[in-house]
């Protein structure tokens, strides 16, 4: 599907009210809302078709082509420009969906179409996620990009409490079918307003270079990898990045849950809690976007995981539910800051021509990964409770501020200032 590409620099607009950046923004909404309400209608089409064994299968399978691919999905946003992975990503889960519903309508076809389903989105995750990562840089300038990270946190926040409340209305009025035929709409609106987004040119060596266009998947996986690793700032970013996402992965996706459980808060403490940390996360992303960008950014990105780590220790030894959701909001606000600011460093330092693959980098030990620890996380709950396991997991968190703190580069890296 051919690109729209602008010749000319793309006008100097704050991202909050450049047009273009809105209908990026807009498109990554609708295309979030769609996720969230596709994997609602799939876990209640698997739990209605099968055993609950078999519907955390379904549930599952998925991770599996999208942990394997990510990587490879990189390669691919590189290659063929972000832009038109996204695009191509998002029409394909459109038809899929789609069709899914209709024959969700007329049959009940049973658990092997819900496993495919899940298989096929799986990879298109892959391609979907370093791709959009990759994306920002072509649709603004860059003392914008700080600003899109901030706003793309709020668009994930409305995204994710959006999708669930419309899934769970869809699901209630006519079952998975609707459930999917609403997914599959918010993905043609994702898909039409991408189609609109104007996109700068990638400088020469992009993935439209002639010595590119000879080399194999391989090589330029592994050609990423050497950027990487020979660049002074990207190498402890993403170094960083990895280590504070494992320390954070248990505790906030299962250890939360097995904590509310064994504290008698029961499902609603467990959601203030999860609520406190959405909070705190959002206001992360607005002050971001506000503000456009931070002095002493590399600094601060690692400085914030000093208190996300001693608020995840702190949540294991506090006895009051209102305590436990304060600190909830002091991981989401410091965790969530240092996460918006890496990504933004990201975006500015890495070439454009590698930036699919710093991307699928990143993202694959984020969702790729990181939820190998949930079940690690649940049987060492199970065994020793909740108390050293939360404060191993701070611990690798704090390991990750100080290899970040350690290193002049990345202590002194910047963000472009906005003057806008």
């Amino acid at each position: 599907m051919p690109a729209t590409v602008v010749t000319a620099h793309l006008p100097l607009k704050p991202a909050h009210r450049d047009g273009n950046v809105l209908r990026w923004l807009t498109a990554y909404a609708a295309s979030l809302i769609g996720d969230n309400v596709y994997f609602l209608a799939l876990s209640w089409a698997a739990a209605q078709a099968g055993s609950p064994t078999q519907a955390g299968v379904v549930l599952a399978v998925g991770s599996v082509p999208r942990a394997l691919l990510m990587l490879g999905g990189g390669v691919v946003a590189d290659r063929f420009g972000p832009r038109r992975v996204v695009i191509g990503s998002d029409l394909t889960r459109c038809v899929v969906i789609l069709a899914v519903a209709g024959l969700l309508a007329i049959a009940t076809p049973g658990l092997w179409l819900l496993v495919t389903v899940a298989l096929v989105f799986g990879v298109v995750d892959a391609l979907f996620m370093p791709a959009v990562g990759a994306l920002p840089p072509q649709i603004t300038t860059s003392d914008q990009l700080g600003r899109i990270q901030g706003l793309k946190g709020v668009a994930s926040r409305v995204g994710t409490v959006a999708g669930s409340s419309l899934g769970g209305i869809a699901v209630a009025t006519g079952g998975s079918a609707t459930a999917f035929a609403v997914a599959g709409v918010l993905f043609a609106v994702s898909l039409g307003l991408l189609l609109a987004v104007r996109i700068a040119p990638l400088p020469a060596g992009g993935p439209d270079d002639s010595e590119a266009a000879g080399s194999t998947a391989w090589r330029d996986l592994a050609d990423g990898l050497r950027y990487i690793r020979r660049d002074r700032v990207l190498a402890p970013l993403v170094v960083v990045f990895t280590v504070g996402e494992l320390g954070f992965a248990g505790p906030l996706n299962i250890g939360v849950t097995l904590l509310a459980n064994e504290r008698g808060w029961g499902a609603a403490g467990l959601g203030w809690i999860v609520s406190g940390f959405g909070l705190g996360a959002g206001a992360a992303s607005v002050l971001l976007a506000v503000r456009g960008t931070l002095p002493r950014a590399g600094l601060v990105q690692a400085a914030c995981l000093v208190p996300a780590a001693v608020a995840v220790a702190a949540l294991a030894y506090l006895p009051s539910l209102p305590a436990a959701v304060v600190m909830g909001a002091v991981v989401g606000l410091a965790g969530g800051l240092a996460g918006a600011l890496g990504g933004a460093l990201l975006q500015t330092v890495a070439d454009p021509a590698y930036l699919g693959r710093v991307s699928s980098v990143v993202m694959f030990f984020a969702v790729g990964t990181a939820p190998l620890t949930y079940p690690l996380t649940g049987a060492a709950i199970a065994a020793w409770g909740p108390a050293p396991v939360f404060t191993a997991s701070a611990a690798v968190i704090a390991a990750g501020a100080l290899l970040g703190l350690a290193s002049s580069p990345l202590r002194r890296a910047e963000l472009p200032g906005t003057g806008l």
